[in-house]
């Protein structure tokens, strides 16, 4: 017996299997950990954040907008492409040159600033979630273990990117189905067989990670529904579906069409001096911050959770209030992204419409106006209603939440296009001048 081609064999076999299956587990389970990191990093900026605006009340008015300017000069001199929320960045890398634009777009350098700089802007009050950040993160971890392979493609690539992506949400929100559909919804568009596989396994693998240090949980905890009788659901859904994708319209609206209802004075500032344009966002953000009391800085994950279990009593005015202040974060061009605020601005809709809806479960109508708020900003209906759906436990108001999601997405459209995807257009190879035809990469959200 020849033992030196036994090892060989051995060796081949080896190889073999770990370019195959190793090198695609090993990066689930790194994405897995560092999007479980990153949301320690993020709650843990907050709270230093929240202990010092507690502490001395008008604190944010110098904080936030000093920690505004320094995140928009950070992220324009150090970190082009880790602006905003970065799932616009990860549709224009699928889209495009996959290489190229993975290059400019998922690189480790985008992948750190998009780490570092958006944690600075939470513990600046700064109206931003993690969950669209981890999709990019997640996205360009996996976009770079191209290089470990032996020979790459470009529909390797894009198969990696769109893994990546999906892990990335889903360990996020610890939401597994959500990652899948998010995946063929928002940033395929389609699904191919061959993916599919290479997406599922990394889910779980990346899922496996984060329930291993995380427990199993679930986001928004488990929502207690009271039966409603039909008329009474029905009512409710069309009343959150029509007012959610009204204001979640306009929100898109006003993101990709600040030519039009910013003062001239502005715009030239925003072109010209973005670093003072920060600074006043920020103060416009700590201003409202102020006003409100505080319940709109940050994501607002505590004002939802606190909504949807009844220990937590909001203005009227908050979902207004905390979308202004979304606005005001988004503007500047920071990382940060939507899906946390949204949903926050989502359950304050709900709260809003229990004053109309008196009878009806307050529970049920968080729900339904949290998915119509996301569905009216994102535009992927399915996503928003199978993310809500997991978040809440909400098996029971499946039907429900489908048809608030695809009603509000619907009535979205009437104000803007797709925001992520027409987004994504302006990270083309060419593209017309700044706010000639585009706003400046400060609604890349």
């Amino acid at each position: 017996m020849d033992l030196s081609k036994i090892s060989e064999d051995s060796l081949r076999r080896a190889h073999r299997l770990w370019v195959e299956y190793g090198i695609l587990w090993a990066g689930a389970i790194v994405v897995g950990l560092v999007a479980v990191l990153y949301a320690r990093a993020i709650d843990y900026g907050f709270e230093a954040f929240r202990s010092v605006q507690q502490a001395h009340g008008w604190a944010p008015l110098l904080l936030t907008p000093a920690i505004s300017a320094l995140c928009v000069w950070l992220t324009r001199r150090f970190f082009p492409g880790s602006e905003g929320s970065g799932i616009p960045q990860v549709i224009a890398a699928l889209n495009g040159n996959t290489a190229e634009r993975g290059l400019q777009l998922l690189s480790w350098r985008v992948l750190f600033g998009k780490l570092g700089v958006s944690v600075l802007a939470i513990m600046g009050g700064m109206t931003i979630g993690r969950e669209g950040p981890t999709v990019q993160i997640g996205a360009a971890m996996m976009f770079n273990l191209r290089r470990l392979y032996p020979t790459i493609n470009a529909a390797m690539e894009r198969r990696l990117i769109l893994a990546g992506a999906a892990a990335g949400l889903a360990a996020a929100f610890n939401t597994p189905l959500a990652g899948i559909v998010f995946a063929i919804e928002e940033l395929s568009r389609s699904f191919e067989q061959r993916a599919s596989g290479v997406i599922i396994t990394t889910i779980i693998f990346s899922g496996i990670v984060a329930l291993g240090l995380n427990g199993n949980y679930t986001y928004f905890g488990t929502i207690a529904v009271i039966n409603e009788t039909s008329g009474k659901l029905v009512l409710a859904v069309i009343a959150t579906a029509l007012l959610t994708g009204v204001a979640g319209g306009i929100f898109c609206w006003l993101l990709l069409n600040t030519q039009r209802w910013m003062p001239t004075s502005i715009l030239v500032m925003r072109r010209e001096r973005p670093i003072v344009f920060a600074a006043l966002c920020g103060l416009v953000v700590a201003v409202i911050g102020v006003v409100a009391g505080g319940a709109t800085f940050g994501s607002g994950y505590a004002e939802a959770r606190g909504l949807l279990s009844g220990q937590e009593q909001l203005s009227v005015f908050y979902p207004l209030l905390k979308l202004a202040s979304m606005v005001g974060s988004y503007l500047p061009g920071m990382p940060g992204g939507m899906f946390a605020p949204s949903l926050s601005i989502g359950a304050g809709f709900g709260n809003l419409l229990h004053f109309l809806f008196g009878h009806t479960s307050l529970g049920m109508l968080i729900a339904l106006a949290m998915v119509g708020y996301l569905a009216a900003v994102t535009q992927s209906p399915i996503t928003a209603f199978v993310i809500v759906m997991e978040m809440v436990n909400g098996h029971a108001l499946v039907i429900s939440l489908m048809a608030t999601a695809l009603i509000a997405s619907r009535v979205s459209r009437f104000f803007a296009p797709p925001l992520y995807e027409t987004l994504s257009e302006r990270y083309a190879p060419k593209h017309a001048p700044e706010d000639a035809h585009t706003p400046n990469p400060g609604t890349h959200s």
